[in-house]
């Protein structure tokens, strides 16, 4: 009420000045009292125009979009328009404020992995991020306040979302049919819904792939197991002749190399799996891991098959050069076990455009059917398991050669045709790559390199040197293998 007293003593005041006037007006006509009653009544009627006049302007300010400052009149009118307009002020300052936060709080929805849509108490779309959109196949403004029901038609979501029972998630295939969701839905607010989808297409193939590798190395251990069981127990139960105790040994001697090989190249694989990147700062000559792979081509080989070892670029490999060796091994030892006799293997090594360097290998084998390509560096993925478990392979030399690519920063690319061999490539990138100092002055032709060697060597000339040497003294390597197998070669 403190606003009350100064307006009635604004009036009296103005009355009683109206009066004294009317009074010195009316006092020669001898009306006093009449003058003093119309003063005093005229001074009260100005003094409420012009404060009704102070309300019209307040009043045309507040009709108005208040962007500009209220009226700055004195008194009652003034500072009512003052209060209102930092009430206006507070209430659009906490309105932006709020407004910001709800779009930070949008912003970090939309960042998130997993898809999030929010149904209203009918079941209309009132928002999805961008994750949900991809999911569903929805677009968020065209499908805004549309039923989610008449746009995501899975059986298995519709009977999800109308059955009512939420406490575990959902999965079915994507409207697109490229992948698997898992979709979970929450109760809020009046019968509203928030639907959260995530992508587990990965997460079930990496189970799938575990089951698999599971799987498969039990199998690949009890069948060697189931062997030297049978053998002992035979050993155990029949006199056998020297002859045949030999045969059994030797056998049971392969069964064992064959454990001791799938071992160690699991061991390999966690290896590369669980250490860091190797260092970009230890350099390992090109020219000697080609003679090492040379080495071991023609060792397995052991003159079978027609060698062609091509080199061009003398340079040094940034990385680790028992890895290398391993994956380049691999690749050769592949081709050597599925060319047959008689069959050509091209090994080479070149620098390509723009400084990225290319180890090859192409043979003349029976080659890979095209659908069998994607999975060929899986754990265990035989395009033909009988005649890999024939050649002694473990089914995981691509896998390690894939995971040493990947280490090094590198790509592997396989391309193969049935009838007409396969070819190899291992591109490392040209980051690694640094001209060889010790390299032989241009001009010089150094042995093995810059021109094709043809082999048809007999296994008393082959060397005996494996690539296997340096990765077998690694303690990470597991036991040791059967003389003149190089690790890895699967």
């Amino acid at each position: 009420m403190t606003w009350l007293l100064p307006r009635l003593l604004a009036g009296f005041v103005a009355m009683l000045a109206g009066g004294f006037v009317g009074y010195l007006l009316g006092n020669p006509v001898h009306a006093p009292v009449v003058s003093v009653l119309i003063g005093g009544g005229l001074a009260v009627g100005v003094l409420a125009v012009f404060d009704t006049l102070r309300g019209v302007r307040l009043m045309t300010w507040l009709r108005g979009s208040q962007d500009d400052d209220a009226p700055r009149d004195a008194g009652f009118w003034g500072e009512l328009g003052y209060r209102m307009e930092r009430s206006l002020r507070a209430r659009e300052h906490q309105a932006v404020q709020q407004q910001a936060r709800l779009e930070r709080f949008l912003e970090a929805i939309e960042a998130s992995p997993n898809g999030v849509l929010m149904l209203d108490d009918k079941g209309q779309i009132d928002w999805c991020n961008s994750v949900a959109a991809t999911h569903f196949g929805l677009d968020p403004q065209r499908d805004r306040l549309q039923r989610i029901t008449n746009l995501v038609r899975a059986p298995a979501f519709v009977a999800y979302l109308q059955g009512n029972d939420y406490a575990q998630p959902v999965q079915f295939p994507d409207p697109r049919g490229l992948g698997l969701l898992s979709v979970l839905v929450r109760d809020y607010g009046e019968g509203m819904k928030l639907v959260l989808s995530q992508d587990i297409t990965e997460r079930e193939r990496a189970d799938a792939m575990r089951r698999d590798f599971v799987a498969n190395v039990s199998h690949e251990i009890r069948t060697p197991l189931t062997v030297l069981a049978g053998f002992i127990e035979t050993m155990a139960a029949l006199q056998l002749t020297e002859v045949e105790r030999k045969r059994v040994l030797l056998l049971m001697n392969q069964q064992t190399t064959r454990m001791q090989t799938l071992v160690s190249d699991l061991l390999t694989l966690a290896n590369l799996e669980g250490s860091p990147r190797p260092a970009a700062d230890r350099w390992v000559p090109a020219a000697k891991l080609l003679r090492q792979v040379e080495a071991d081509a023609r060792m397995l080989s052991a003159g079978r098959h027609v060698l062609a070892i091509v080199s061009d670029g003398d340079v040094q490999i940034a990385g680790a050069e028992t890895e290398l060796l391993s994956a380049m091994g691999n690749l050769v030892g592949n081709a050597v076990r599925y060319t047959p006799d008689g069959g050509r293997i091209d090994i080479g090594w070149r620098l390509l455009n723009g400084g990225a360097g290319e180890f090859s290998v192409r043979d003349t084998g029976p080659g890979i059917e095209r659908e069998h390509l994607p999975r060929l560096t899986e754990r265990f993925y035989r395009v033909d398991g009988s005649r890999s478990r024939e050649t002694g392979g473990t089914g995981l030399g691509l896998s390690i050669v894939k995971h040493v690519v990947q280490r090094h920063g590198g790509e592997l690319d396989i391309q193969s045709e049935p009838g007409k061999g396969s070819t190899f490539r291992l591109v490392l990138p040209a980051a690694r790559m640094r001209p060889d100092p010790a390299a032989a002055p241009a001009g010089t032709q150094r042995e093995g390199s810059g021109a094709e060697v043809r082999s048809s060597i007999t296994s008393s000339t082959a060397p005996t040197s494996s690539s296997a040497a340096p990765l077998a003294n690694q303690k990470a390597a597991g036991p040791e293998r059967a003389e003149g197998q190089p690790l890895g070669l699967s």
